[in-house]
């Protein structure tokens, strides 16, 4: 069901309207982002339910995977692919009873053994860091290094999105390491020029060996960078 190595995340705070983080993320599904995590979860949730189903048009329009922040409710609302969770939110185990086959569940972790633990309750995927410093991020204390990235692969073998900080020259380190993708938010969304910096990632990605290419997705097998 991962047949993706980009997952973009969304930050409103980065930009003065929502008119126009929408057309930023437009601007990065044209480009080839495959996967979407709407992550405004300090909104109200009428107001995060608002953007959800416009992020869900866009989405459909792009034929492309919507997950949501934590909300699970807001994502069966909007019939998203899959939600994301926290570690302090509503627990794997509890979203897997009420959901149907197929429906996404990414988690976030910041250890080894949060990995681990994502694993066993039945995580599709990962996200796993902050690799290195970045605002998003600045509350999960020091950076792991793009080192933990093996140390989590040793441990696990779901699918792992490094993120924290991560510019188009992580990617290799990354990818060889052990990560499936890239998770990302101001990689992108931070850039003036959306569309560039979008394929400037996918196209590290598939110029890496043994990423997986399904039709109509992202990856592709080439010479290393």
């Amino acid at each position: 069901m991962i047949d993706f190595t980009l997952y973009l995340i969304t930050d409103r705070t980065l930009f003065s309207t929502h008119h126009l983080l929408f057309g930023a993320v437009e601007e990065a599904l044209r480009a080839g982002v495959r996967a979407v995590q709407l992550r405004e979860k300090d909104l109200p949730v009428r107001g995060q339910l608002e953007m959800a189903y416009r992020m869900r048009e866009l989405t459909v329009k792009y034929d492309t995977k919507l997950l949501i922040n934590e909300s699970v409710d807001i994502a069966l609302c909007v019939e998203a692919d899959g939600v994301h969770l926290g570690q302090s939110g509503i627990p794997i185990s509890a979203v897997k009873t009420i959901v149907k086959e197929g429906f996404l569940i990414g988690a976030s972790t910041h250890s080894v053994a949060e990995a681990v633990i994502a694993e066993k309750e039945g995580a599709d995927f990962i996200t796993f860091g902050p690799l290195r410093e970045t605002p998003s991020k600045i509350r999960y204390g020091t950076p792991l290094g793009m080192k933990s990235i093996r140390e989590v692969r040793e441990r696990v073998s779901l699918p792992i999105f490094g993120i924290g900080g991560i510019k188009q020259e992580h990617v290799r380190e990354i990818m060889h390491l052990g990560a499936t993708g890239v998770a990302l938010i101001s990689g992108i969304l931070g850039e003036t020029h959306i569309k560039a910096a979008t394929e400037g990632y996918l196209n590290r990605l598939r110029q890496l060996p043994f990423i997986p290419s399904p039709e109509g997705g992202e990856g592709g097998r080439g010479e290393p960078l």
